[in-house]
C-alpha cells in the first residue's frame, strides 16, 4: 500500500458520518491502483449519540439537540479540520453527512447552521431516500458481488432492499430502499416503554413490526430472477451492514465453536441462519459481557442487544427463507465514496486490486505455473480434487503475494505469511471473505520454510479448522510449490523468453500398505535445458521433499468424524 508520505493530496476524501449513535471521521485514498477497495489513511470516532440526545428530559420527550452537545460536536469537527490540513486534503473533497438523528432533530437547522457558523463547513443532509441508497451502496462496495437481500440498521433507523451488484453495475429496488423507525437506539427506547406498560403494549409493537416488514417485501418488487435464484440455492443471501448488526456478529463470533475466532474482522464474517436467530443464546452472551469483555462489543452495544434481538425474531417470521447471513463494515462512508467511482472501477475484484501492489513484474507467469501445479480433473479413485473456493482470483491474488515476506527475517516469514489478512499487510483491506483470508494466509505460512512458535502454530490449527480439511491440504500443497517457484527464481522475475521450469500434473495410481490402490498426484517439474547448468535437481531436493511430505498419510489434513483425514498422496519428478 502506498505510505503516507507518499500520498497525493487530490487522491484523498475526508468523510464525517454524523451517525444516530455515533461520529465517524475518515480519510481515504482513491488512487489508482488501489482505488477499489478505498483505503483509508486514517479514521476516528466520537462516541456523541445524536439520537440519545434528544431524550435527556425526565419525562422522556424528544427535545433538541442540546448546545453542550452541539459545542462537543464542532470540538470534534475543528479537531478533525486539523486532520485534513495535515494530510493537506483539498476543501472540495471534504463532506460532512447528516444522517437519520440530525434529519429529524428538532433544532435540525440550528445544529447544521451551527456547524457551519464554526467550522466552514457544509452538512449534506442525506434524505431518507439517499441514506438508504447510499447505505446500500456500501454494501455493494464490501464484497466483489452481491445477490440477494440487503439490510443496514442505524441507531435511529433501520432499512430493507433487494440488490444485485456484478460487473460494476448495482441494481436495487425501484422504491429505493424502505426505512423504518427500528434503528437500535430507537427500538430500544421504544422496546423500554412497551414493557412499562405491559405484555400487551410489547405484543402490540410485534404486531406491527411483522405487518410493515411484511408489507415492505411485497413492495420492494423483488423481480423474478432473483426469487429463481434463491428458489434454486434453498433461500436468500441476506446481507448485514450498520453497528446494530454488527454488534450482533461480533457476539456470533464470541460464540464461534473456534475459540477464539480466528479473524478478528466483521466485513466478511458468515453465519448460518440457525446462529444468526438463535437470539436467546446470544442474549445469553450479552448479558454475561460485563464480566467477560466481549471483542467489539460495548456496554452500550450490549445494552441494545435484546432490542435487536426483537428484529431478528421479527425478521425470521416475516423474510423469505435465508440461507446465509453476512455481514460487511460498508456503510454510509464506504457507499457514499463508492457512488463516485466509474463502473470499470467498481467491476475490479477487490482480493485482486489489494494485492496489486505486492506483486512482481512476473506475477502473471507464476500465476501460470501454480495454476499448472494443481489438476483440473479429479482423481481417478477417490474424486480427489481442487476445492471450487481456489478460484482464479484467489491464485492470482496468491501468486501476487509469493514474494512479499522476502525481506522479512528468515525465521519469521511463515508467521508474517500467516498472519498477513487478519493483522498484517492485508488486515486493512475491506472487501475480502474470511474462507479466502484464511486459505491465503494457510499458503503463505507454507510458503517460507521454518517453524511456527506455539502461539503461532495454535492460531495455524484454528484457521484450519475454519476452512474445510480440504482447503487447509491444498492450501498446504499449494503453499510448497510456491516455495519451490521461489527457489527457482529468487528475485521473482521470471524470463519470458527462457523460463527455467515449467510444471505439469497427472493422476496415477499406486499400491500403498495401508491404503491399498490409491490415486497419486504427480507433479512433474520440466527443467530447460539451460538451467541444469545453473540450478541443480540436489539444490531443489529440500523443498521437493517438502512437497512430497504433505501426501503422507501421517501428515494429512484432520476432519471430522465422519469424513476423516483428507490428503492427496504426492510425488515430484524432476525432468531435464
Amino acid at each position: 500500500m502506498t505510505s503516507l508520505r507518499e500520498l497525493k493530496p487530490e487522491c484523498l476524501y475526508a468523510v464525517v458520518d454524523m451517525g444516530s449513535n455515533g461520529i465517524r471521521f475518515s480519510i481515504s485514498n482513491l488512487e489508482a491502483p488501489t482505488t477499489r477497495i478505498m483505503p483509508t489513511v486514517f479514521q476516528d470516532r466520537a462516541g456523541i449519540s445524536l439520537y440519545d440526545a434528544q431524550f435527556t428530559t425526565a419525562d422522556g420527550r424528544r427535545g433538541p439537540i442540546s448546545a453542550s452537545v452541539i459545542d462537543d460536536v464542532i470540538s470534534r469537527l475543528l479537531r478533525f479540520k486539523t486532520t485534513c490540513e495535515d494530510f493537506e486534503v483539498s476543501a472540495e473533497n471534504i463532506y460532512v453527512l447528516a444522517t437519520e438523528a440530525t434529519r429529524t432533530a428538532p433544532n435540525s437547522k440550528e445544529f447544521i447552521d451551527t456547524i457551519k457558523e464554526r467550522t466552514g463547513w457544509d452538512v449534506r443532509m442525506l434524505s431518507k431516500s439517499d441514506e438508504g441508497r447510499i447505505g446500500a451502496l456500501g454494501v455493494a462496495s464490501s464484497f466483489a458481488s452481491v445477490q440477494g437481500l440487503v439490510m443496514d440498521l442505524g441507531g435511529g433507523s433501520t432499512q430493507l432492499t433487494w440488490m444485485v451488484a456484478k460487473d460494476g453495475n448495482v441494481t436495487t429496488s425501484p422504491q429505493g430502499s424502505i426505512s423504518f423507525p427500528y434503528g437500535a437506539a430507537a427500538l430500544t427506547r421504544r422496546l423500554q416503554d412497551t414493557r412499562n406498560k405491559g405484555a400487551g403494549a410489547e405484543r402490540e409493537l410485534i404486531a406491527e413490526m411483522k405487518e410493515n416488514f411484511r408489507n415492505a417485501y411485497k413492495d420492494l418488487q423483488v423481480p423474478g430472477s432473483l426469487e429463481h435464484a434463491a428458489t434454486a440455492q434453498g433461500g436468500f443471501d441476506l446481507y448485514l451492514s450498520g453497528g446494530g448488526f454488527r454488534g450482533w456478529g461480533y457476539l456470533l463470533m464470541s460464540q464461534s465453536r473456534l475459540d477464539p475466532y480466528p479473524i478478528p474482522i466483521i466485513n466478511g464474517f458468515e453465519a448460518v441462519p440457525a446462529d444468526f436467530q438463535d437470539t436467546s443464546s446470544i442474549m445469553q452472551t450479552a448479558s454475561t459481557s460485563e464480566e467477560k469483555k466481549i471483542f467489539r462489543v460495548s456496554k452500550r452495544r450490549a445494552s441494545q442487544v435484546p432490542a435487536v434481538a426483537l428484529l431478528v425474531h421479527v425478521l425470521t417470521e416475516c423474510l423469505p427463507t435465508i440461507r446465509s447471513v453476512q455481514f460487511c463494515q460498508g456503510g454510509v462512508r464506504e457507499g457514499f465514496l463508492f457512488d463516485m467511482l466509474e463502473p470499470n472501477i467498481r467491476k475490479q475484484d477487490p482480493i485482486l486490486i489489494a494485492t496489486i501492489p505486492y506483486a512482481t513484474s512476473s506475477a502473471g507467469a507464476i500465476y501460470e505455473l501454480l495454476q499448472s501445479s494443481v489438476p483440473e480433473t479429479p482423481s481417478p479413485i477417490h474424486s480427489r480434487h481442487v476445492p471450487e473456493s481456489f478460484s482464479p482470483s484467489l491464485l492470482r491474488a496468491i501468486s501476487n503475494l509469493v514474494f512479499v515476506h522476502a525481506s522479512v527475517p528468515r525465521e519469521t516469514r511463515p508467521a508474517a505469511g500467516l498472519y498477513s489478512t487478519t493483522t498484517g499487510i492485508l488486515a486493512s483491506a475491506n472487501s475480502l471473505a474470511h474462507r479466502d483470508r484464511a486459505i491465503i494466509a494457510l499458503v503463505l505460512s507454507e510458503r517460507w520454510p521454518g517453524d511456527l512458535a506455539p502461539a503461532e502454530e495454535s492460531f495455524q490449527r484454528r484457521l484450519r479448522q475454519f476452512v474445510s480439511s480440504e482447503e487447509a491440504w491444498w492450501s498446504q500443497y499449494l503453499g510448497r510449490v510456491a516455495s519451490l517457484i521461489g527457489d527457482v527464481y529468487p528475485a521473482g522475475r521470471v524470463p519470458a523468453r527462457r523460463p527455467r521450469i515449467q510444471f505439469s500434473t497427472k493422476w496415477e495410481q499406486i499400491f500403498k500398505k495401508k491404503q491399498g490402490t490409491t490415486d497419486c498426484l504427480c507433479l512433474q517439474v520440466q527443467f530447460h535445458e539451460q538451467t541444469e547448468q545453473t540450478i541443480t535437481k540436489e539444490a531443489l531436493l529440500n523443498t521437493t521433499n517438502l512437497i512430497e511430505n504433505c501426501g503422507k498419510m501421517k501428515n494429512w489434513i484432520k476432519g471430522d468424524d465422519r469424513l476423516g483425514n483428507y490428503g492427496v498422496s504426492t510425488e515430484v519428478r524432476l525432468h531435464s
